[in-house]
């Protein structure tokens, strides 16, 4: 169980991580968009989908963080680079790898894109 201590660790390093990243939003508003969709995507929702992702920033509407991810411009690959580097930052050791494995999440469902059974070691092969 995270503490309310933890909570609000995180809470400051995603902050500073979009002190960060910031600059690559050309407006406020998109800023706040993505610090609010990925705080969204942390918190414990039952469905991330925008509609839930809205709701629990707060927003009456999903189209503000819908407009973020379809309609704004900005460069994910400029983003996702200094990602990396601030990742690197706080965790890099000289000689150390950083490797994310999310192969023990097993995909269910049948009816939306990218939710059918897949293999995954943790879970076996698919039926």
């Amino acid at each position: 169980m995270i503490t309310k201590y933890a909570a609000a660790q995180w809470d400051l390093e995603l902050d500073d991580l979009f002190l960060t990243i910031g600059h690559r939003f050309g407006r406020v508003e998109l800023r706040r968009r993505m610090r609010d969709y990925v705080r969204g995507l942390l918190a414990p929702v039952a469905r991330k989908n925008s509609w839930q992702l809205a709701e629990q920033a707060g927003h009456r509407t999903p189209d503000g963080l819908q407009h973020l991810l379809a309609g704004s411009k900005w460069e994910p690959d400029d983003i996702r680079d200094e990602l990396q580097q601030y990742v690197a930052d706080k965790l890099g050791e000289n000689d150390g790898v950083l490797i994310i494995d999310d192969t023990g999440f097993i995909k269910k469902g049948t009816t939306s894109a990218g939710v059918q059974r897949q293999y995954s070691g943790t879970a076996g092969a698919c039926p």
